[in-house]
């Protein structure tokens, strides 16, 4: 699953990956957590790709209530065509999410410790997304899902799914509201290569959503029983 993720580049580093016109405008954060607004870039008809801030927990457009967001931060990618909270964002409303990098928890001996996992290069990942506009009695409400896969060598220890994180090739693709086929659009959720990634431990005031720093991202040496020996 993807629960938590950072997003402090340069802004206008981010338009530079993902094709902006614009500089968007966002600010720094580290522990982005869901229900918050959160940086993604739509397609538009025209080809060009803009950034908007969307709430973290899609909101079917057929929704009567919008806390089914908290239920639907995360979509796995073998049910986008037939669930009905997902089947008609992956048609035509598909978008991509902006992170430096994302946590994962694992449970060693009673003890649960949080890892970053970011790209080993200095790029930024790209999580395939999809987003919704819900009508509310007090306005539009944008929103979005992070699409997960199942995960690759580096994952596995972790978690059994991770984001599906798209390759710079497909962005144009993904992003085409106009792209007909299905079945292309599933061969680019596959889990990303696992030596493109690195993921340590990092101190567990990642745990609370009230820190957000810099530090948060920073390695930590634990305790010896409360790293997964796996991912050594």
């Amino acid at each position: 699953m993807c629960g938590r993720y950072s997003l402090h580049s340069n802004p206008h580093v981010v338009a530079l990956q993902f094709g902006l016109v614009h500089p968007p405008q966002f600010t720094a954060r580290y522990n982005i957590a869901p229900g918050t607004p959160v940086l993604a870039v739509r397609g538009e008809s025209n080809h060009a790709r803009t950034g908007l801030m969307l709430r973290w927990g899609l909101i079917p457009s057929w929704a009567k209530d919008p806390s089914i967001g908290h239920r639907l931060i995360n979509a796995r990618a073998e049910h986008l065509a037939e669930k009905p909270s997902f089947r008609s964002a992956f048609k035509r409303r598909r978008c991509i999410v902006p992170a430096d990098g994302f946590y994962e928890w694992s449970v060693v001996n009673g003890r649960k410790q949080p890892y970053y996992v970011r790209p080993r290069e200095q790029t930024m990942f790209g999580f395939a997304g999809l987003y919704e506009f819900w009508q509310g009695p007090e306005g539009m409400i944008g929103s979005c899902t992070v699409i997960t896969t199942a995960a690759n060598d580096l994952m596995r220890p972790l978690h059994d799914r991770m984001p599906a994180i798209l390759q710079v090739a497909d962005y144009a693709h993904w992003l085409d509201p106009d792209h007909p086929d299905p079945s292309a659009l599933g061969a680019m959720l596959r889990p990303a290569p696992a030596q493109k990634m690195i993921a340590y431990p990092v101190e567990s005031r990642v745990n609370s959503v009230k820190n957000d720093d810099s530090r948060l991202i920073e390695a930590y040496d634990p305790p010896s029983t409360a790293v997964d020996s796996r991912l050594l």
